[in-house]
């Protein structure tokens, strides 16, 4: 039995057993950070996989390039809706919901015959992860206090990261040593799992909104659908194809409608004054660019490393971890600093080192180049990618009342994919003009100017990062709201 000494309630990690779980820091880390983690891993978890679903499913390359774009293409497009249902319906609810609907799309991936099934099981499996990722976020943000929000958001851009560096790995060993299918029914226990522990740990909270702006939510939901289609279909098609320019039109077009009617909804779904505080632009104009070199190198590297130096999926992934890893050590680190140093400290020199890095692995990679040569810009661009990630979480959510972090990470995450899927398609489009699949040396030759180009955009956000907020004063604090107040006489603290 479960003694209780000098009459006090049995504590078990801290937590009152009177009270239970429900809202407890650690415990709501660890599993918003787990959901994070699933929708993050299927992210690029079939990109070393694809030679392997070629062969067992008989599929063309352009049939297996959707299985990995209507993840990403309905992924991006419903970041805002599920942020904006996650405020109006509850966050643990909507957060559950997409849980059980990726776990859902996740076992009909594994059940495919054919790609026809698999390519709808990822859409599935994609409006799951809109409605996860942006609310893990939140929930995070629900529960911790401002002082300790930095190193809390280290620790879970530190797991998602971890899914990130995992995907390639996972993807070559699934694949080669089991099958294809086991990928995915790798997300059902794990899955399971959230859905059975969450309703007793994590709390529920919801947004400021009485309802829902739903002419909003559909004109986001469509604007960013185009935006990101174009740069999905812009190898295939070319950018100057009508297909491609009309839907960056349609997309602009209703974005700006989007944006026209959040003036005058009586609900918005996004706060446009929210674009004037330094900390909101900054994060948002950082995440583009960071994501856009990101994603679009980790494409470029992943079939580097098979297509050019003749390395087997899992080798290929093997090789990439001194890259994809650091988010695990950096992350929590640069979280646990962020408060002290202040978030334009922590942006600009992720995305210096972040770019110095990428043009180094641009100026090594040649025929015949050893292994050795790679290691170091791998992990100085991993390491400044690393410190980017908590950064622009907390320059985001210090510039918003904790009642709109929801919106907040939503708006963030979703112009990071954005910005991911344009990264793949210009890098692509860098690619084919320079170099081909042919041989291993006209491969090289069309990756060393994408890889430069995936080192110069981080310097284009270097003008975002110089008006994130530096470190607070002595004389300042900050409140709930982010905004700076007078500083507070010194006082013990209280036994």
């Amino acid at each position: 039995m479960c003694g209780r000494p000098n009459g006090r309630p049995h504590l078990w990690i801290g937590v009152d057993m009177r009270e239970g779980l429900r809202g407890h820091p650690a415990g709501t880390l660890v599993l918003a950070s787990l959901g994070s983690f699933l929708t993050a891993l299927d992210t690029v978890v079939v990109a070393t996989a694809v030679p392997v679903l070629q062969e067992h499913l008989g599929a063309s390359l352009a049939d297996l390039a959707w299985v990995v774009n209507a993840y990403t293409l309905v992924f991006a497009c419903l970041f805002l809706t599920g942020s904006a249902l996650g405020d109006r319906y509850g966050r643990r609810r909507v957060f559950l919901a997409g849980v059980a609907v990726f776990t859902v799309g996740s076992v009909g991936a594994a059940l495919s015959s054919s790609v026809g099934p698999l390519i709808a099981a990822r859409v599935v499996q994609g409006v799951g992860g809109a409605l996860v990722m942006p609310l893990s976020m939140t929930l995070i943000i629900d529960v911790y206090p401002r002082e300790k929000l930095g190193g809390a958001l280290g620790l879970w851009s530190g797991i998602t990261g971890i899914g990130v560096a995992a995907g390639p790995v996972v993807g070559g060993a699934v694949a080669q040593g089991l099958s294809w299918q086991a990928i995915f029914w790798l997300n059902v226990p794990v899955g399971i799992l959230l859905l059975a522990v969450s309703p007793a740990v994590l709390r529920e909270s919801r947004g400021p909104r009485p309802q829902v702006d739903v002419p909003g939510m559909l004109l986001a939901a469509f604007g960013s659908f185009a935006l990101t289609w174009a740069p999905v279909r812009a190898p295939d098609a070319g950018w100057g194809s009508t297909e491609v320019v009309g839907a960056l039109v349609v997309g602009v077009v209703t974005i700006g409608a989007f944006l026209a009617w959040q003036r005058r909804a009586a609900f918005p779904m996004v706060p446009l004054g929210y674009f004037g505080k330094p900390g909101f632009t900054a994060g948002n104009g950082v995440i583009f660019v960071q994501y856009f070199s990101l994603l679009g190198s980790l494409f470029v590297i992943a079939q580097l490393m098979q297509r050019g130096f003749g390395h087997d999926a899992l080798g290929a992934g093997l090789r990439m971890l001194p890259w994809t890893c650091t988010p695990v050590v950096v992350s929590p680190l640069a979280g646990a600093v962020v408060g002290r140093v202040g978030t334009r400290v922590l942006l600009v020199t992720g995305l210096l080192l972040q770019a110095i890095g990428l043009g180094w692995l641009a100026a090594a990679v040649h025929t015949g180049v050893g292994y050795g040569a790679l290691v170091a810009p791998l992990v100085v661009s991993g390491v400044g990618i690393s410190m980017g990630f908590p950064a622009v979480g907390a320059a985001v959510a210090g510039a918003v009342p904790p009642q709109d972090a929801g919106v907040a990470s939503g708006i963030s995450r979703a112009l990071g994919q954005l910005g991911g899927a344009f990264g793949v398609a210009v890098l692509t489009a860098v690619f084919a003009a320079n170099g081909g699949y042919g041989s291993p040396g006209a491969f090289i030759d069309g990756a060393k100017p994408a890889l430069w180009v995936a080192a110069v955009a981080p310097l284009v956000g270097l003008a975002a990062a110089a008006v994130a907020p530096g470190r607070t004063t002595g004389s300042t604090r900050v409140n709930q709201t982010g905004r700076h107040l007078p500083a507070a006489p010194s006082k013990a603290a209280p036994r």
